[in-house]
């Protein structure tokens, strides 16, 4: 009788062990999607648009390609923090943050750590972050797992991201200075048509954003392709944001290792994320980030 039981266990965990241990790699082959993380941890000033955001992406993440799972809270949820003079848990102070942007809450499901192990589960990883989503050591994971091959991408607030830490600066290529207030109508300078991310816009054309001003350092030619910037002349920047060189770039890649980086400063506007033109520019970038699509990324000094 204990042999047949034994048995029976054996021939269980044989039939039914592949299913209770699926992953995101059984889901990729199942789908043939790549996996795309949306990361929308504020630890700043939380957009109201990284709800839509996620809404975006995952309506219609699957027929571009992307099986699309999103993080809104990166940090350690049961740690125990004072808020407004009253202890609480972690996540129980961003979720009433979080609701008080987007009108949506911020559950255990919604938490996930950025590091080596939970990386190997993502081919894309799009940060719409501000504040610090990531630890010294997270960062460094991030680091290494795109030097390896891994694909990172940003919008908009990226950029407001982990300031102080330049290896985060050197990797999604610049840091935000400064915007001015309101949304702004530019006109799009497409600096490489062939892009991929390109892919939506014509030169030339008008586009209504919130436009970022980015720090004269990393931010550089010398080190990134760029793919849209603002045409100066259709742009009132305010005295105090005002560039020297008058380079006011909207969108840009790079090559990190054997991996790749792709940023566009577009998204603040929940309008946007709703824009087909909008649209095809991100997951023209995303695929090329991927390796779906070929597109230049040879520095625009150069």
């Amino acid at each position: 009788m204990k042999k047949f039981t034994l048995l029976l266990a054996v021939a269980t965990l044989v039939a039914f062990g592949p299913v209770a241990r699926a992953t995101a790699e059984d889901t990729k082959k199942a789908t043939g999607n790549k996996r795309l993380l949306l990361v929308t941890h504020c630890g700043g000033f939380p957009h109201s648009s990284v709800y839509t955001a996620e809404e975006v992406l995952k309506a219609i993440g699957p027929k571009n390609g992307f099986d699309v799972t999103c993080y809104r809270f990166t940090e350690d949820p049961d740690q125990i923090v004072k808020d407004k003079g009253v202890e609480r848990t972690a996540l129980e102070a961003y979720s009433d943050k979080f609701r008080g942007a987007t009108k949506q809450p911020v559950g255990k499901e919604h938490c996930g750590r950025i590091n080596k192990e939970t990386l190997k589960n993502f081919d894309v990883v799009l940060f719409f972050t501000t504040g610090n989503p990531v630890n010294k050591q997270e960062l460094a994971d991030l680091r290494e797992w795109v030097k390896a091959g891994g694909a990172l991408a940003g919008t908009h607030c990226a950029t407001d991201t982990l300031y102080g830490e330049s290896v985060y600066g050197d990797l999604i290529g610049a840091y935000f200075q400064g915007h001015p207030p309101g949304l702004q109508k530019i006109k799009v300078k497409v600096e490489d048509a062939k892009h991929p991310a390109a892919a939506g816009f014509k030169d030339g054309m008008d586009y209504q954003d919130e436009m970022y001003i980015f720090k004269p350092a990393p931010y550089s030619r010398e080190k990134l392709h760029i793919i849209f910037s603002i045409e100066a002349d259709s742009f009132n920047p305010g005295k105090n944001l005002v560039r020297a060189d008058n380079d006011y770039a909207i969108s840009w890649c790079r090559e990190e290792g054997k991996g790749k980086v792709f940023y566009t400063s577009f998204g603040h506007d929940p309008k946007v994320w709703k824009d087909e033109k909008f649209q095809h520019h991100l997951f023209g970038g995303l695929k090329w980030a991927a390796g779906e699509l070929k597109g230049d990324a040879t520095p625009s000094k150069k």
